[in-house]
């Protein structure tokens, strides 16, 4: 039964040892994965090291999108190109046999701009670079990758039927690439979907997530001479502000949940000039889409009020749009066990001088060197993180599992330089691993046991609702390709 067999891996991951190096007998599938990390981990490496160097943003993956095709197809994969009109997106499938559990893999692969980073322990950007991997999304990619393809050889081997599915997701950083997949059915007939990031611990927590929706406000005013005819101007920018002043004086009406951002794109060229064009970019988060909502009519509200008042006029272009994250505690703890299966990782000499470089740099407190040979203890509370990801449209749609690995040095936070950094050495490259060999045995046990398949649809269904509706955030809008350019 699914109960009894998950409860027997969870078992046997209790008195798996944390240190990844130490010499210990595995089970017979763990085994079987750390014999295929070694053969295949050297080109996992290459491949994420390649898309480190290359630092392709949003909706401009190009090489990074084809590097991973490559592996892929070599391994005999069937590849669908330009998923959603986005040239970048892709759908990778291996089939044995007629049936069986089809299960998905996502591999993210863009970088973020204004990071650049050299792989050393000060802050050196690269010449001439504008964006760096400071997501980790380079060790995501190449990551799950390997991980399908050493399920497509176990399937191969043991004859088993089932399908594994690799989603190539552009543009996760602002863009939405999973929701424009999402809408256009790439996850339609996928029976359950397996997913990582990086980050600086090891941890299989059934975390939720904020939804998020954004928009570029675009004001529309008069142009005149500031000094010599001001009254004949209508100024751009004072529509900006005054949207700005009254969103912020909204922030005191909100929810405790709520997070509002913005950044003024266009102010205006010169002072002497009543400026024609003002844009304002911003961001807002609740829990869910449902509680989103209401937030986000009132900016939509306010924009109009100050256009009014300012004597401009203003249009909006919904930029993304994400849910939730809906988790699944059926797929989690099965990839907290088969984590645990191979232990936390271990520095070298090297690795930890590199990290002790960085000790003091790092951003997140209550964190320490040495947390990385460690698995955190299973957390089933299902608390929000204060962030928002495009995993959360699949995961309203596909019942869908999670997890971190510790690619970054212990109190590193996301979207900094001291990511990318770590992210292009071997701390970065055995964290990787550690989550290809945890999606790898994780994928054998609902191969082999359909039963767990069915045990996180149920779960999946349950949280759902019966009468929930998928609505995409952004809209019917097309795929912002150019929105990094």
């Amino acid at each position: 039964m699914a109960r009894s067999t998950l409860a027997a891996l969870i078992l046997a991951a209790s008195v798996a040892s944390a240190n990844a190096t130490q010499t210990k007998s595995l089970p017979e599938d763990a085994n079987w994965v750390s014999r295929q990390s070694e053969q295949i981990g050297a080109q996992a490496i290459k491949l994420a090291d390649d898309l480190w160097s290359w630092a392709e943003m949003g909706y401009q993956e190009t090489r990074s999108s084809s590097a991973i095709q490559a592996q892929l197809k070599t391994a005999g994969f069937r590849i669908e190109k330009g998923i959603a009109g986005i040239p970048t997106a892709f759908v990778a499938t291996y089939q044995q046999g007629r049936g069986g559990p089809v299960i998905g893999l996502l591999a993210e692969m863009d970088a973020l701009p204004g990071v650049s980073q050299k792989a050393v322990p000060h802050h050196s950007p690269i010449e001439d670079q504008a964006a760096g991997h400071a997501c980790g999304h380079h060790l995501f990619g190449a990551g799950s990758t390997a991980a399908a393809i050493m399920l497509s050889r176990w399937l191969q081997e043991t004859g088993t039927d089932g399908a594994i599915r690799l989603y190539g997701t552009p543009a996760e950083e602002g863009g939405s690439g999973k929701v424009y997949m999402v809408r256009a059915n790439a996850f339609k007939d996928t029976d359950v979907v397996l997913q990582w990031h990086p980050g600086d611990q090891n941890e299989a927590h059934p975390q939720s997530s904020l939804a998020n929706k954004s928009a570029k406000f675009r004001f529309k005013g008069i142009a005149s001479h500031a000094a010599a005819a001001p009254e004949r101007g209508r100024s751009a920018l004072d529509g900006v502000e005054a949207m700005n002043f009254m969103v912020n004086m909204l922030r005191e009406h909100v929810p405790d949940s709520t997070r509002i951002h913005y950044v003024i794109t266009n102010g205006g060229m010169a002072p002497n000039v009543v400026p024609a064009d003002a844009e304002v970019f911003y961001y807002v988060r609740d829990r869910s889409a449902a509680d989103l909502a209401p937030v986000w009519s009132r900016v939509e509200e306010i924009a109009r009020a100050a256009a009014q008042g300012t004597g401009t006029k203003v249009e909006w272009e919904v930029i993304h749009g994400n849910h939730s994250l809906l988790p699944n505690q059926t797929l989690n703890r099965l990839l907290d066990a088969s984590m645990r299966q191979f232990g936390g990782i271990q520095y070298s000499a090297d690795e930890l001088k590199f990290a002790e470089s960085l000790k003091g740099l790092a951003h997140r407190p209550g964190r320490q060197i040495g947390d990385q040979e460690n698995i955190l203890d299973y957390d089933p509370s299902e608390a929000p993180f204060p962030g928002s990801t495009d995993v959360g449209d699949v995961s309203w749609n596909v019942p869908t599992g999670g997890f971190t690995a510790a690619t970054w040095v212990p109190g590193t936070s996301a979207h900094t330089w001291q990511a990318v950094a770590a992210g292009g050495t071997s701390i970065g490259h055995k964290g990787m691993l550690l989550a290809t060999e945890t999606l790898t045995l994780a994928g054998i046990q609902l191969l082999k046991n359909p039963e767990l398949v069915e045990q996180a649809k149920h779960e999946f269904n349950q949280k759902q609702g019966e009468n929930f509706e998928y609505t995409p955030l952004l809209g019917d809008r097309k795929p912002p390709l150019d929105y990094r350019k």
